[in-house]
């Protein structure tokens, strides 16, 4: 209630907030991978490639064996390292005698895989592109699993 006794209506959903802010702007559309990575391979930038192998293996622990889903046999995967500015070039390779299909997503690049790469199917290899335009530590974990 305002003083005069009467109650003012305030919009509150997210989009209304957002569009009371000046909306939305995609700051690093090139960020993004849009069809075939040719796009960004031919950018002129430096280009880092990344061939993972998504393999199911036991590993061993202290309590005992388990199943595990790798990027190239191991947990966690391999370290991957860019430049800020490079091109990033993942494929993953599911071998013919894997069990189950994977996937990848990396959270440095500000998009899901899953319209690029997808549930890689057992004997293919998917790929996406990204630039690697935001500094920092991130991980990448199997997406896309379609069972």
């Amino acid at each position: 209630p305002l003083n005069s006794g009467t109650t003012m209506e305030v919009e509150t959903s997210p989009l209304a907030q957002v569009a009371a802010m000046g909306g939305l702007e995609l700051v690093m559309p090139e960020a993004y991978a849009s069809g075939p990575c040719s796009d960004l391979l031919d950018s002129g930038r430096p280009v880092v490639n990344f061939d993972l192998t998504g393999e199911s293996v036991t590993l061993p622990s202290l309590s005992g064996d388990y199943s595990a889903m790798t990027f190239s046999g191991q947990v966690p995967g391999p370290t991957l390292r860019v430049t800020q500015g490079d091109v990033v070039h993942m494929t993953l390779t599911i071998p013919s005698d894997e069990v189950t299909q994977h996937g990848n997503d990396m959270h440095a690049s500000q998009m899901s895989s899953k319209p690029y790469m997808g549930a890689v199917k057992i004997g293919k290899t998917g790929e996406y592109c990204f630039v690697a335009e935001v500094p920092g530590v991130f991980k990448y974990h199997c997406s896309g699993v379609d069972l």
